[in-house]
């Protein structure tokens, strides 16, 4: 032991150490640290960085014991749940356009990638209807990707309209960062649709609908313009009507709450649904059918006093009366069309005295050959019936025998008959095409479908003069024009507990040399007296036409008005 501690007390020492000193400090290379002693480091120093690694230790078991203690099991749970997650790639649903490739119906995308349906003109709603929206829980979490049409041309052709929705895998972590993303599946688009309808067309229309309607106090209309020779409809209004916008989005439910209480129903397409008591307007169907069956000819002349009057067969020295709107005189068929004489019908209809009438049975067949309270098969959802009474119906209805004045009152459009305004203006259509009877239709390019009513040419030819002479000298001097030709019949039925008030109607077609359209107008229930509104919608739309030169009215303008706003 003594001998190592010599040892260590003697150790050699190095001649660097012996030698350093000042004078020969120049000589040593600074730059390269020669000539310097190393200094050891402090126990300080070793110390902090002890510290720090013990709290860089203590934070990561800290941190350790949250991920894999703590919230383990949630991480775990959201890790397996979210890495690969299926999207909804949302198709956009086919375009609506008019023959003209205005937009009537079109799709915004939301930021949410998700798209909504909108209408750029409202006052179609009611024939395009509207959708549902894709639809999403609490979450977020869309339990509904699908746009479903829900109402008009939108439920009606929802199949092509859809498209087909596309998936997107997205590769997501635990904190809902997408890694990466790649389509499983593309979606495709809906199909276009393009309508029979000119949307400036529609849009005058239903202008001059309204405006008449609200002035004259009607609760509602409707109205159909369709070409005589395939039966494609040019126009189709439904007054009121609602917002499809609003529909589709469900709100603001202070709108939806009033067109519910709206007394004219709104919800109803009054052209297809609305079922009307037609008054006059069956007339010249009537006539038709009439000098078809040889009940009379174009020269057979009736009195009209202003009524007539059959025994009553039950009491003796009674009779029943039969008012006409006024005593005409002597009238033939042309004239008793143009100043719509119920006398000169009762009797085509029921005969009387020595003259034969039709009777009940015919009275229905005409009715049926012409599509009256039939349906058309017009391509929209819900079309209404109507009805054309008969004593069978009678008797299952009220449990009643049919009478006399019950076929009198059936071939002026009265009593239970029912009607709606697209089967008037397909009627209407067969009398101005010598009688085709075509299915409506509200596709463009459609192959016409029709049947024949078997109906005489030469009759036809009688009733359109007929027609023509309601406008050039009769009911209908409204719409006597200048630039368009047009035949008509107007027609007034009363409804009403007491009949207190008017459904106003006017069929008719133009131009009337070569007849190329057909039209119908209805005014529902406006006050007592306002029977003779409806021709006034069809000299307001002529008008309109008119000042913007229209093909419609003889004019050359080929230019597309804008919808928007309506």
């Amino acid at each position: 032991m003594i001998w190592r501690r010599i040892k260590r007390w003697n150790a050699e020492i190095a001649p660097d150490e012996i030698f350093l000193d000042a004078s020969n400090a120049p000589g040593f290379d600074r730059s390269r640290f020669e000539g310097r002693l190393e200094k050891p480091l402090s126990r300080r120093t070793f110390f902090a960085i002890g510290v720090t690694l013990l709290l860089l230790m203590l934070i990561l078991i800290i941190r350790t014991w949250h991920l894999q203690i703590t919230n383990g099991a949630i991480f775990a749970a959201e890790s397996a749940q979210n890495s690969l997650e299926v999207r909804t790639l949302f198709a956009p649903r086919g375009v609506i356009t008019d023959i003209f490739g205005v937009v009537v119906a079109e799709n915004i995308e939301k930021e949410d990638g998700s798209v909504r349906r909108n209408y750029p003109a409202p006052s179609f709603g009611h024939i395009i209807g509207y959708t549902s929206h894709p639809k999403k829980d609490a979450k977020g979490i869309y339990y509904d990707t699908k746009q479903t049409g829900l109402a008009g041309l939108e439920a009606q052709y929802d199949s092509r309209l859809a498209g087909k929705n596309g998936r997107l895998l997205t590769e997501t972590d635990a904190f809902g960062r997408i890694r990466s993303e790649g389509t499983m599946e593309p979606a495709e688009a809906g199909e276009t649709v393009q309508l029979s309808i000119d949307a400036n067309l529609q849009k005058l229309f239903g202008k001059a609908i309204e405006d008449v309607a609200r002035n004259k106090s009607f609760i509602s209309g409707a109205g159909v313009i369709m070409d005589v020779h395939t039966g494609a409809v040019r126009a189709i209004v439904s007054y009121p009507s609602y917002d499809p916008n609003v529909m589709a989005n469900g709100g603001p439910s202070e709108i939806i709450a009033g067109y519910s209480k709206d007394p004219g129903n709104p919800f109803i397409d009054h052209a297809v649904q609305g079922v009307y008591a037609p008054g006059s307007i069956v007339k010249p169907f009537i006539a038709a059918g009439a000098l078809t069956d040889g009940i009379i000819t174009p020269e057979t002349i009736f009195d009209d006093p202003g009524s007539i009057s059959i025994p009553d067969p039950y009491r003796p020295g009674k009779s029943y009366v039969f008012r006409s709107w006024k005593p005409l005189g002597p009238v033939d068929v042309k004239k008793a069309i143009a100043w719509s004489s119920d006398v000169f019908f009762y009797i085509v209809g029921g005969g009387f005295k020595n003259q034969k009438g039709l009777g009940i049975d015919r009275l229905a067949y005409w009715y049926q050959q012409f599509g009256i309270g039939s349906l058309t098969g017009i391509d929209v959802p819900e079309e209404t019936r109507g009805l054309i009474p008969t004593p069978e119906w009678k008797k299952s209805t009220f449990d009643e025998p049919w009478y006399l004045g019950d076929t009198y009152f059936t071939s002026i459009g009265q009593y239970s008959v029912q009607v709606t305004p697209i089967q008037m203006a397909r009627a209407t259509a067969a009398l101005a095409n010598n009688g085709k009877l075509f299915t409506p239709t509200l596709l463009a390019g459609q192959t016409p479908e029709y049947t024949e009513v078997p109906v005489d040419a030469s009759s036809l030819q009688v009733v359109r003069e007929g027609m023509r002479q309601t406008v050039t000298s009769a009911l209908a001097g409204a719409i006597n024009l200048s630039y368009v030709t047009v035949a008509a019949k107007t027609g007034t039925a009363e409804t009403g507990t007491r009949n207190q008030y008017d459904n106003s109607w006017v069929v008719g077609f133009f131009p009337y040399e070569n007849p190329r359209y057909a039209f119908t107008v209805v005014l529902e229930r406006g006050p007592a007296g306002t029977g003779s509104q409806a021709v006034n919608v069809m000299r307001d739309l002529f008008k309109s036409l008119h000042a913007e030169n229209s093909p419609y009215v003889g004019g050359t303008s080929t230019t597309t008005a804008s919808i928007a706003g309506n």
